[in-house]
């Protein structure tokens, strides 16, 4: 009898032991104690860097080096079934002849970047905001990435609202919203047309709109580099400072600080992403001229096409190295460089017009030739489908 009970009290202690253990397994601990806790932790490298994780079953990928591969699959959507292209990018309905610039598919070396699937990415994004921020170059990627998806979504299951400096394409079904913030500097830009001011540590006003957001995906380039006439400010303020001369790569650097220290603050790494896009690249030296009637990409990366590109990319890295937030940077710049042949040069506008039955072609003194912006469908489209393998 004491043996039988004894055997019984073991048996009931197994059982005890072994329901613990289930539970333990089945209710993990929480890995923070508190949502301010990740401010205090070392991250490992430099800067998060997209190019270094592994796709294709590749342990690491540079996604920056490669080369661009003609496919004839491509391109994914039709620039005249997209209603949401705008005249400046839509290079086909405003006359350009060729079409080869539509087919070319960047190929990193050693492995490939995913083909976009749009009810994947959907599926991955339901019920999340992205937001691309930035200039126009921003938004020539925002229309490319929500012309990638609209064709498989109803007429009546999506819609386009604003906001102020925001733009969103929304498809209903999914609960998800494909946004475009315009702030070409991330700063403020404050005044009148003669007293306009560059707030160097301002940012609210923009970063307002940034709250809340699942993915946010920022640019910051080219208006900083808009001297002379092209300038958008008359001053630059800093404090109680106000500048008139002051190096733009230094203005830069202070700007990309205001943003990085507003981020660090404000967002949390366990709600949102953030991805900073690299500079893309302008080739519009010789006025704008050097990429007319170009049909194939180059072969080689020449700095020279872009002069103050490196040294802004080494300042983007520069501020990335220094948060405290994990931010993916998302090169660009050298595999973007390569298609000369991917800007709409004299087709930012429509090259012929009707006139009593026939189409006249316009005077050369009509054109000019856009170098920096992209053609619809073209290389922003490689840009998100790199953004969709890190997403």
């Amino acid at each position: 009898m004491a043996e039988f009970k004894l055997l019984h009290s073991y048996h009931c202690f197994l059982f005890f032991i072994t329901l613990i253990s289930l539970l333990t397994i089945s209710c993990p601990q929480a890995t923070y104690s508190n949502d301010q806790q990740w401010t205090e932790e070392k991250l490992d490298g430099d800067i998060n860097i997209v190019q270094t994780r592994g796709f294709s079953g590749n342990k690491s990928c540079d996604l920056s080096s490669g080369e661009w591969v003609y496919d004839r699959s491509y391109p994914l959507y039709d620039s005249g079934t997209c209603p949401y292209i705008s005249t400046a990018f839509s290079c086909q309905p405003n006359g350009r002849p060729d079409f080869d610039y539509e087919k070319w598919r960047w190929k990193p070396y050693g492995c490939s970047v995913p083909r976009f699937h749009a009810l994947d990415f959907l599926g991955r994004m339901r019920r999340k905001r992205i937001m691309l921020v930035g200039d126009s170059i921003t938004r020539n990627q925002w229309e490319s990435l929500v012309c990638l998806i609209q064709a498989v979504i109803p007429q009546d299951r999506k819609t386009v609202t604003y906001d102020g400096p925001t733009m969103a394409f929304h498809a209903k079904d999914f609960d998800t919203t494909i946004e475009f913030c315009w702030a070409p500097f991330l700063v403020a830009l404050k005044g009148g047309n003669k007293e306009r001011i560059l707030h160097l540590d301002s940012i609210e006003e923009n970063a307002k709109y940034w709250r809340g957001i699942d993915v946010l995906v920022f640019d910051s380039a080219h208006w900083w580099m808009h001297l002379g006439r092209w300038s958008s400010w008359e001053f630059y303020m800093e404090g109680r400072s106000i500048m008139t001369n002051l190096n733009p790569m230094v203005a830069y650097e202070i700007g990309l600080t205001t943003w990085a220290k507003w981020v660090d603050l404000n967002l949390n790494p366990r709600e949102t992403r953030i991805i900073f896009r690299s500079i893309s690249p302008r080739h519009n030296r010789e006025f704008g001229w050097k990429c007319n009637n170009q049909r194939e990409p180059l072969k080689f990366f020449n700095h020279q096409q872009s002069p103050r590109t490196p040294e802004q990319l080494l300042v983007l890295k520069k501020i990335l190295k220094k948060m405290n937030f994990p931010v993916y940077l998302q090169d660009i710049t050298r595999m973007s460089a390569l298609r000369l042949d991917g800007h709409p040069s004299i087709y930012a506008r429509e090259v012929e017009h009707h006139r009593r039955n026939k189409r006249i072609k316009q005077p050369i003194s009509y054109y000019y030739s856009d170098c920096s912006h992209w053609c619809l469908p073209g290389v922003p489209h490689a840009w998100n489908e790199m953004l969709n393998a890190i997403l």
